[in-house]
């Protein structure tokens, strides 16, 4: 294993474990395909252009809004 995978993998494993899910998820995707490329989900480029294009709109969440989801997030 690489210095840069172990440290990455070390930093994940701080991470809640929702968000562990999902990495590994991605991961088992890169090598159920082995040697191709990881392709992104159309609904997930879809989300992160939609995002992309907000910010270039300059459509940015609320601080009140950022705080309910704060909250709603439990922390």
């Amino acid at each position: 294993m690489t210095k840069v995978l172990d440290d990455v993998i070390e930093k994940v494993r701080s991470l809640p474990e929702d968000r562990q899910a999902y990495i590994a998820e991605v991961l088992e995707q890169i090598v159920a395909n082995d040697s191709d490329l990881f392709v992104v989900p159309d609904d997930h480029r879809a989300a992160v252009l939609e995002g992309l294009g907000q910010a270039e709109r300059g459509e940015f969440a609320t601080d009140e809004e950022m705080a309910a989801l704060w909250k709603k997030c439990g922390l």
